[in-house]
């Protein structure tokens, strides 16, 4: 017998047909005697409908009514599932995040989880045999006890969270693809799915531009050594064995991957804009002067790339920020230029970041110089690099992003298994 937290986005619990497939997954992990938390995200595209209506209601709104709006979503999908699963004979309640209680920071939103009490399920477990349906996405602020929400994706964190509050042997992630892969499989149909990833490669790929999972779930696994199982929701609920290790991608540390690949895999992010600031007086304090009014706007800065004039009188300063940022970050540095002194902003967003992750680069030279000639060859042009010991990226015009992700894709021959 294991304990197990099940979590199940938006398109898994889109409708009550679909509600009604995941119940018969938690019965069949129920009925082969497991332990089970069930973790849920709101109804596919109701997030988006209520944060419609908070923006039609008011442009500039109280982001703790915010917070009382959209927590809604995952309570209502909560419900329904523990209304099916009793239906079915399967004794559970739905929880929403403050009866736990889930303790999050203040930032409305975008809240952390500060802590979870698990006890009272566990006690539930044990006594009643009894299945939690925890509503995810949502906690509360204790001082003020106020509802919160943790951000876009927010029910994984909350899921891992649950794991390790639960002591659980694994954490499932049901979604609408079946595992990790190589790199996007609708761009490379040849990509293959991982059977396991480390977490530091994972929290690279969730932060470089794959959608699998949340930046801070893979995060949580990695602090508490939770074992995230990703996994497809499509898959028939008779067809699995429940004792087994369950289909799909497990994240895990890397002293589990015996044999270990210097390249993982290829993610990529059309999300991205370009700024240069032209001939900027190369002395102390003017990078402070640039980056520190961008991050008091909540604007992440990626790539930075410096050039230095050949007399050391002047520099040129290149870095990227998100696309949906570029036209408030340009705004931002223009207020900023005579702190700065820069002669000239040039931007542009039809750019792409291609990234080429593996820990195996850690022990193995030459893997970046290989793209670089690849690419070179491939006429693509290379506008800036980072590197860090697990993986680089590279900036390149937007209309090569697919030509150059199946080059690299290719090259690193991740084709075969």
């Amino acid at each position: 017998m294991a304990r197990l937290v099940m979590k199940f986005g938006g398109t898994s619990v889109a409708d009550l047909d679909r509600i009604r497939n995941v119940a018969q997954h938690v019965k069949r992990e129920v009925d082969a005697g497991h332990e089970v938390a069930v973790v849920v995200s709101a109804m596919s595209g109701k997030t988006n409908e209520l944060v419609g209506w908070c923006k039609e209601a008011a442009a500039l709104h109280d982001a703790r009514e915010y917070d009382a709006v959209v927590a809604s979503g995952e309570q209502v999908t909560a419900g329904l599932l523990a209304i099916v699963l009793e239906g079915i004979g399967v004794n559970a309640r739905s929880w929403q995040g403050w009866q736990l209680p889930i303790t999050t920071s203040n930032a409305h939103g975008a809240a952390r989880i500060l802590s979870i009490n698990g006890d009272e399920l566990i006690k539930r477990f044990k006594e009643r045999g009894e299945v939690a349906v925890i509503a995810g996405f949502q906690g509360v602020h204790k001082d003020t006890g106020r509802i919160t929400t943790l951000g876009r994706g927010g029910s994984d964190t909350s899921a891992v969270a649950v794991a390790a509050a639960i002591q659980a042997s694994r954490c499932d992630i049901y979604t609408d693809v079946d595992g990790v892969y190589t790199t996007d499989p609708r761009m490379v149909p040849r990509a293959r799915r991982l059977p396991k990833i480390a977490y530091e490669e994972m929290l690279e790929f969730a932060s470089l531009g794959a959608k699998v999972l949340q930046v801070r779930s893979v995060e949580l696994g990695m602090v508490h050594n939770v074992r995230i199982f990703v996994r497809s929701s499509f898959d028939k609920p008779g067809d699995i064995d429940p004792h087994a290790e369950p289909p799909g991608t497990l994240i895990c540390g890397e002293e589990e991957i015996v044999e270990q690949q210097v390249v993982t895999g290829i993610a990529f992010s059309k999300d991205e804009a370009q700024i240069s600031l032209r001939r900027i007086a190369d002395k102390p304090g003017v990078a402070a002067a640039i980056f520190g009014p961008l991050a008091d706007a909540s604007i992440n800065v990626d790539m930075i790339v410096q050039n230095v004039s050949g007399d050391g009188q002047t520099t040129d300063l290149t870095f990227t920020v998100p696309a949906a940022d570029y036209e408030r970050a340009a705004d931002v540095l223009a207020k900023a230029r005579k702190a700065v002194g820069y002669e000239r902003l040039d931007g542009a967003t039809d750019v792409a970041k291609v990234s080429v992750i593996g820990v195996g680069m850690r022990s193995h030279a030459g893997v970046a110089a290989r793209a670089f000639k690849a690419l070179a060859e491939r006429k693509i042009n290379i506008r800036a690099i980072t590197t860090s010991e697990i993986k680089f990226s590279l900036l390149i015009d937007a209309e090569y992003t697919e030509l150059a992700v199946r080059t690299l894709h290719s090259l690193y021959e991740l084709d075969k298994g």
